[in-house]
């Protein structure tokens, strides 16, 4: 066995380590493989690729977006050129629709007599992309909530009063972007979708006619049978599985690494650094 992470966040976009520290816990590990797939943004990828360099950490480029169904899908994408000028002027975009997303949060927060800024949260997440996690964060610092959880059920979370959806693009449109950049689209942590197996299938089915190239079979939480349920779902549509934490923070004990085989990834079409 062998431990690979192809799905991390680092303080670019909603997690909390930056690219060294990243680098060094993958090398702590023994990490075959680390990806940073930090959300709506490649601005990482230059320090992150330095330092998993000098560490000695086979690393690979990567990103993650949302994309706009019925239910929660995120579509990660792999081996993306993190220069793609069409790629960069597409995030640049998201990223500004984000933003107007989270001062109409702000508004309706302070509308409930919260009183919280959109500059107080781009603080908290130090310049880089801003997610709800750094408004949970400035509501808990502020005395609002007592964790961030409890921000995002009293607050910001789906259903709740300050609660503002994204516009986001269509899973086709996500996999198109991926793929115009040089990237391989797998589909995010597939269970957080809530749906069941026939209905996964179904969606696997459609997004492989768009140029899905894999489902994220491995993940934490994941029970065999889960797993085995998504591998066989890519084994029937021809699609690579891959593995990986979802790694924002280490506070909760968490860390980076996933346990495949020496076989599981297909190495050879992944290009790893």
């Amino acid at each position: 066995m062998i431990l690979v992470d192809m799905h991390v966040h680092s303080d670019y976009s909603d997690g909390t380590c930056s690219a060294e520290q990243l680098a060094r816990r993958a090398k702590r590990r023994g990490l075959s493989l680390l990806a940073l797939t930090d959300h709506d943004t490649m601005d990482g990828q230059e320090p992150f690729l330095r330092e998993c360099t000098r560490f000695g950490v086979p690393a690979l480029t990567g990103l993650e977006l949302a994309a706009d169904e019925p239910f929660t899908l995120h579509v990660l994408g792999y081996r993306i050129d993190p220069n793609d000028s069409e790629l960069a002027a597409a995030l640049v975009n998201l990223r500004s629709l984000r933003r107007e997303r989270n001062e109409s949060i702000c508004q309706k927060l302070r509308g409930l007599g919260l009183n919280i800024t959109l500059e107080e949260a781009e603080t908290e997440a130090n310049g880089e992309v801003v997610g709800r996690p750094h408004i949970a964060s400035v509501l808990r610092k502020k005395g609002y909530v007592v964790t961030p959880r409890q921000a995002f059920e009293r607050y910001i979370g789906q259903d709740a009063p300050a609660y503002v959806a994204r516009e986001l693009m269509s899973a086709e449109q996500c996999i198109a972007m991926i793929r115009r950049a040089g990237g391989l689209p797998v589909m995010a942590h597939p269970y957080q979708t809530r749906l069941g197996l026939e209905e996964l299938e179904k969606v696997a089915a459609r997004l492989k006619d768009a140029g899905l190239w894999g489902i994220e079979t491995v993940y934490p939480g994941y029970s065999a049978e889960q797993m085995f349920g998504l591998m066989r779902i890519a084994g029937k549509y021809t699609l690579f599985t891959t593995a990986g934490s979802d790694f924002h923070s280490g506070d909760c004990g968490a860390d980076v690494g996933m346990p495949v085989s020496e076989d599981f990834l297909p190495w050879a079409r992944l290009g790893v650094r």
